[in-house]
């Protein structure tokens, strides 16, 4: 059975990966943990997003070490004004992880399964990566 993910204060989910979601068979627990901890990152195709990537099974017989790729394209933005709501409703004693969090939040745009290995494209910069890693 299929559990629909809640928005909350880190995470933001479009109604698009939601359905891939369910197309797929990908879990929101398991889109978070390839979020955090990625085999593979590249810049998205969309402007400002990031796809992150982790592999997936394994081939019958063990000749391939994996079947597929389950990629996770997102961006870092700024809560819209639920989340903004979310925020002002934290007690005091919560205070400062939200200061700590920054206001920021992913925006999950879309997931999807790829057969195989996928080939390398542009790798995210230094930069960027570092600032990301700081929100998790």
């Amino acid at each position: 059975m299929f559990k629909k993910p809640q928005n909350d204060r880190k995470y933001f989910w479009t109604q698009h990966v939601i359905e891939k979601m369910l197309f797929y068979g990908i879990s929101e627990g398991r889109i978070k943990r390839i979020i955090r901890y990625p085999t593979r990152i590249e810049e998205g195709i969309a402007p400002n997003t990031v796809a992150v990537m982790c592999p997936y099974g394994t081939s019958p017989g063990g000749r391939q070490p994996y079947r597929g790729e389950i990629w996770v394209m997102y961006n870092v933005t700024k809560p819209k004004s639920a989340a903004k709501k979310i925020f002002s409703q934290l007690p005091e004693e919560l205070a400062k992880m939200r200061d700590l969090f920054g206001g920021k939040q992913f925006k999950i745009i879309t997931a999807w399964r790829y057969p195989g290995k996928s080939p390398e494209r542009d790798p995210v910069p230094d930069k960027v990566m570092s600032e990301i890693r700081e929100i998790l």
